[in-house]
């Protein structure tokens, strides 16, 4: 069985609906931690809900930044997780960590990339964009992180409509779902893919 830990900022339902298929037994791995910058969110709610340790690293906890990395690496080295999960966390990872896991943290993005990436497009940005640009399609994808935000490799995608009435809320909505489905299929099909078990 392999070990996962996760990153999130924020309301965490994609941390929940990883954590949901471990707990049914669809994806086979443990999740040994979660680490957020927000000590408030969601996700902190759910990680205590399934008693996964909860580690609150952020500029207020540590201030200086050699600090603030020596803390991520130190859960790193803790828990000698396989994978890295991102869930909708929102800051850029230190060097150190992505150096650390070279092609084992992995990432949910709420558009096609490499279209709507990058800097700037995070939440609902992304898809006020895709709206603003007409598109006729968006949906999440799972990539690989590297030093470039969002242009590690592409591991899967889902197509979802944009409809002509679409709201960025509504499709923001379209996507999530399909990102609730994606992320654990693509966690379960690349850690079999690196002979993880």
């Amino acid at each position: 069985m392999f070990k996962i830990g996760v990153m999130a900022s924020g309301g965490g339902s994609n941390f929940k609906a990883i954590i949901d298929k471990i707990g049914s037994g669809e994806l086979d791995c443990q999740c040994k931690f979660l680490i957020t910058n927000n000590g408030n969110c969601g996700a902190v709610g759910h990680a205590s809900e399934y008693g996964i340790p909860v580690h609150h690293i952020s500029g207020k906890t540590h201030p200086v930044v050699a600090d603030y990395e020596a803390a991520m690496m130190d859960v790193l080295d803790k828990y000698d997780v396989d994978l890295l999960i991102l869930a909708g966390y929102m800051k850029a990872l230190p060097s150190c960590m992505i150096a650390r896991m070279p092609d084992r943290i992995m990432n949910i993005h709420p558009s096609l990339l490499p279209k709507y990436g990058g800097k700037g497009y995070w939440g609902i940005h992304v898809h006020e964009a895709v709206i603003a640009a007409h598109e006729k399609e968006s949906g999440p994808t799972v990539h690989l992180v590297s030093e470039e935000i969002d242009q590690g490799r592409i591991l899967s995608q889902v197509k979802v409509p944009v409809f002509e009435n679409d709201s960025p809320e509504v499709l923001a909505g379209r996507v999530l779902e399909q990102e609730h489905n994606l992320y654990w299929k693509t966690i379960r099909d690349y850690a079999g893919s690196l002979g993880l078990h």
